[in-house]
């Protein structure tokens, strides 16, 4: 098994939707590809796995994607 990444994001806004986090974050490419890794089923929001790609993810939140780990943190 491997050793989880994690990391903290700071949003300025109040939420950030699931496929905008992961073009921010660095793990989507382009919008189409955060599209493209939501609905092959590999994205744990708060340990749950999440096919919404508009998903609001807010300070507090996890998500999961194999092993990186991403806190979002607020203001």
């Amino acid at each position: 098994m491997s050793e989880i990444e994690k990391h903290t994001i700071r949003i300025e806004t109040p939420f950030i939707r699931l496929d905008q986090m992961l073009k921010f974050c660095g793990m989507a490419e382009t919008g189409g590809h955060a599209k493209e890794i939501v609905e092959e089923g590999v994205c744990l929001v708060n340990g749950s796995i999440c096919l919404q790609r508009g998903k609001k993810l807010f300070p507090g939140d996890t998500l999961l994607v194999d092993d990186i780990l991403i806190e979002v943190d607020g203001l």
